[in-house]
């Protein structure tokens, strides 16, 4: 069974509007880790963060926190 990215949620569209601003954010992790750079896509089992041209594969479940640290 396919999972559908729901688009209508409040959460998804600022993560959308994230990465059609290309915003910088911060990442916490339930193990206390911190990731900054850019949310290049997502689906409804992860999130991918660009730092520095590297691509970082977040599962949404390890997932604390995220705000944009742009202006």
């Amino acid at each position: 069974m396919a999972l559908d990215l729901e688009t209508g949620l409040p959460s998804t569209r600022l993560l959308q509007s994230y990465m059609r601003d290309k915003k910088t954010v911060e990442v916490k992790l339930v193990t206390g880790d911190t990731v900054i750079g850019t949310l290049a896509w997502q689906d409804p089992q992860c999130i991918c963060v660009d730092v520095d041209g590297v691509p970082n594969m977040l599962w949404r479940s390890a997932l604390a926190s995220m705000k944009s640290t742009s202006a």
